[in-house]
């Protein structure tokens, strides 16, 4: 399936170049980045083979959490604790914040094997070690990039600069909305600021229809979705209806696909103001289920968005993205993972089990972890008042997937005994990009965009897919 634009018929206007070399904002911002001027795609026809998942949820851990203190056990590293890495196994490696003959720091926690698979985690992840038999870790995971925003957008764009589209963009182009009430793709994020920013949903130079929609946590999903006192529903359709016949004319002048983009996400705003409301009432839901999450429904939290993604799957959404930040332990590891993990994990494991309850997990991906892993050498600085912290690792790092076609049970890969270096069976971002799409029905080789004179793909052109892990 080769997928290509049509660009001989744009015009373009002053305005349109303008308007075109920075970022727009829509009424109800809805669209998040807007298309480029010089693409208009032919939408795909459907999956290149059978698919094994129809949605994803995507928990992205953003700040990269310490593999080293919940997946990865080292007891070398207990041991040598305090003395520097030989210089053989740093190599030439730079880091941002320490040295390379920093001391060596053990695990803060200790680790016990868990379920029939007898898969190996910290005491941290007790939630999770409840459901460790449904879930395939990769513990040897690697990436190109070693600060937070390239490493974040990497993660989610296959590049690691900003303006091309993320997976879930990708998964809309690719296999279209299942719900005409709701966005085909969502975000939310919880924690603090994400280093990657808008970067991480956007379509890239894909029509704006396809970026996720951030959805805040609490109250309105969107800002200024609700109409003012005094509007009805018949005064919103008409305003509307007058709005796009403007927009509609405006567009056959210009063909500017900025404008067909605007109209889509007035449409859509429109039918968000009768689905939005109940889908982000939690009263409804029972409260054992609500216990299982440990979610509040009037409190904004990472379990109040895991309860959300289900629901939103539920009615169509192909794509959730819930960005939780805050793992940035460059102080204090063992502080900043006994926060988050209190944050995360019994939502985390939630999901798996109510998606599983509910006969949801078969065709839903699951895929929690962060952009890269952190260093088993610590950092100790006086100066920016940091101590017993780790630095950033793009050589091996862990995360986990379950649900949609994954095998459960399954630990991939190995790190060597001081958790520096691959040592079994590496996985690359570009390794992991394939898999997604494949377990989608999508051939990350053929699902292409056409886009300034060149086909552009997810993974453009590298990885292959991990089949260890598929059931």
């Amino acid at each position: 399936m080769n997928l290509s634009t049509a660009t001989d018929s744009q015009r373009i206007t002053r305005r349109h170049f303008f308007s075109e070399c920075g970022y727009g904002v829509g009424k109800l911002a809805l669209a998040g980045l807007l298309t480029d001027a010089f693409a208009k795609s032919t939408e795909p026809a459907g999956t290149h083979f059978a698919p094994r998942a129809k949605r994803v949820i995507h928990l992205f851990q953003a700040g990269a959490p310490s593999q080293l203190e919940l997946f990865d056990s080292k007891p070398k590293l207990k041991q040598l604790e305090g003395s520097p890495l030989p210089p053989s196994v740093i190599g030439d490696q730079r880091y941002a914040f320490i040295q390379r003959n920093a001391a060596v720091l053990g695990p803060r926690f200790p680790f016990a094997r868990h379920g029939q698979c007898g898969a190996e985690l910290s005491d941290k992840l007790p939630h999770l070690a409840k459901v460790v038999d449904d879930i395939a870790i990769i513990r040897s995971m690697h990436t190109d990039q070693f600060n937070h925003a390239p490493g974040q957008i990497f993660f989610s764009t296959g590049f690691a600069q900003p303006g091309r589209p993320c997976l879930g963009s990708w998964l809309s182009y690719g296999l279209g909305a299942e719900t005409d009430n709701l966005p085909a793709f969502v975000v939310f994020s919880t924690g603090g600021g994400i280093s990657g920013g808008s970067a991480l949903w956007s379509a890239g130079f894909m029509p704006g229809k396809h970026a996720g929609v951030r959805f805040r946590n609490t109250g309105d999903p969107i800002l200024n979705v609700s109409s003012p006192s005094g509007v009805d529903v018949r005064l919103q359709r008409e305003s509307l209806d007058l709005i796009e016949a403007l927009n509609r004319r405006r567009l056959e002048v210009e063909n500017d696909p900025q404008i067909a983009t605007r109209i889509e996400s007035y449409e859509m705003a429109f039918r968000l103001q009768s689905s939005a409301p109940e889908l982000m009432d939690l009263k409804s839901e029972r409260p054992e289920t609500l216990k299982l999450y440990g979610a509040d429904p009037a409190k904004p939290s990472y379990a109040r968005a895991c309860l959300l993604a289900r629901r939103m799957i539920e009615r169509g959404v192909r794509c959730v993205s819930i960005y939780h930040s805050g793992w940035d332990a460059h102080s204090d590891v063992a502080g900043n993972i006994t926060n988050n993990t209190r944050a995360t994990d019994q939502a985390s494991a939630a999901l798996v089990q109510d998606l599983k309850q509910r006969g949801l997990l078969d065709d839903t991906l699951v895929i929690w972890g962060g952009e890269f892993g952190r260093t088993p050498m610590v950092e100790s600085n006086p100066t920016l008042n940091r101590s017993l912290g780790r630095d950033h690792h793009p050589q091996a790092f862990t995360l986990w997937l379950a649900g949609g076609g994954v095998k459960g049970g399954v630990t991939l890969g190995a790190t060597d005994e001081l958790g520096f270096h691959i040592a079994e069976r590496p996985v690359h971002i570009h390794d992991l990009q394939a898999t997604l799409l494949h377990l989608l029905g999508l051939d990350h080789e053929r699902l292409i965009f056409h886009h300034a004179g060149r086909d552009y793909r997810l993974t453009d052109v590298h990885g292959s897919v991990v089949h260890d892990i598929l059931s």
